[in-house]
């Protein structure tokens, strides 16, 4: 563990769980969070951002260089279902494509609990297949995602292998995959996650789920079905409150006869990834998606 990571999980202890804790409501949890990724997010040089639409809806597109042409990396960001935006994890993203030599896209998917049940799923899915539209292969397009991103590019995953267009290959970092917050660490890793409140679930999983069924599995992959799926990469933290909801799917998606590497780090905050720049292990971890992606997609590695 390197001292800058040591460093973090102070601040984060300190600072922002506290503030992550007094969030009500999502006016408030929206605020609360783009204010902690502005102290946050440092963003890579030599990247180009594009304002897109696709699927009628604005996207970010983000490229460093000459990309590898036909094949993109489909990006949906974490938050919750209820926070976030392409803006917020231009920095991530933007490591990502310039390690990657790959376009990466990022939807701003409709958020709860002002959009309808099932929207987040709905606008992934219209996403991808306007990239097929326009002239991409299914095969050519890798799915990525973190924490409730992490869970939606699951959950896209499986509505796509069941209509028989499965992608690439998926990347999930710290994916949340559980709404019926059943995992044995969110009890065990409750004083060791550096980040998540553990308390504030309840109330998102009820923004997000407005009276139905926590399993369904377009909010809970870790109980859907995975018929001849592609190559799966799951990095997660040991110390996080959702560790378990990365082990179980993988379990899940070994049950469909999924290739699934699962990369566990001991003392990382809930999706690291999001703080490269600061601690060299988010870049370790981007590093090894990035190297991932080019494989699921039959490219040389960089």
């Amino acid at each position: 563990m390197s001292i800058r990571l040591v460093l973090l999980n102070l601040w984060l202890r300190a600072f922002a769980k506290p503030m992550v804790r007094r969030f009500h409501g999502p006016a408030q949890m929206r605020r609360g969070t783009e204010r902690l990724a502005s102290w946050i997010v440092r963003e890579p040089t030599e990247i180009c951002r594009l304002q897109i639409r696709l699927a009628g809806r604005d996207a970010l597109s983000l490229r460093a260089g000459q990309c590898a042409a036909g094949r993109v990396i489909l990006y949906l960001h974490g938050g919750g279902y209820v926070t976030g935006s392409p803006w917020m994890y231009r920095g991530l993203t933007g490591r990502l494509a310039k390690l990657s030599g790959l376009e990466v896209i990022v939807p701003d998917y409709r958020l709860a609990p002002e959009a309808p049940v099932g929207a987040a799923l709905e606008d992934a899915t219209a996403a991808f297949d306007a990239l097929v539209e326009t002239g991409y292969d299914p095969s050519a397009i890798v799915l990525a995602g973190d924490s409730a991103g992490g869970g939606l590019a699951l959950a896209l995953l499986s509505a796509l292998c069941q209509r028989g267009t499965p992608p690439a290959g998926v990347i999930a970092l710290s994916p949340w995959t559980d709404l019926t917050c059943s995992g044995e660490s969110l009890r065990l890793n409750a004083s060791k996650d550096a980040m998540l409140p553990v308390e504030r679930l309840g109330d998102t999983c009820e923004m997000v789920l407005r009276g139905h069924d926590p399993t369904d599995p377009r909010f809970s992959p870790l109980f859907a079905e995975f018929p001849d799926p592609p190559p799966v990469l799951i990095q997660h933290s040991m110390a996080e409150i959702l560790c378990d909801d990365s082990l179980r799917v993988a379990e899940r998606l070994r049950d469909f006869g999924t290739d699934v590497t699962v990369q566990s780090w001991p003392d990382t905050p809930h999706v690291w990834h999001f703080f490269d720049g600061r601690i060299p292990e988010a870049r370790e971890a981007l590093e090894d998606a990035a190297a991932a992606a080019r494989k699921m997609l039959n490219l040389p590695q960089r």
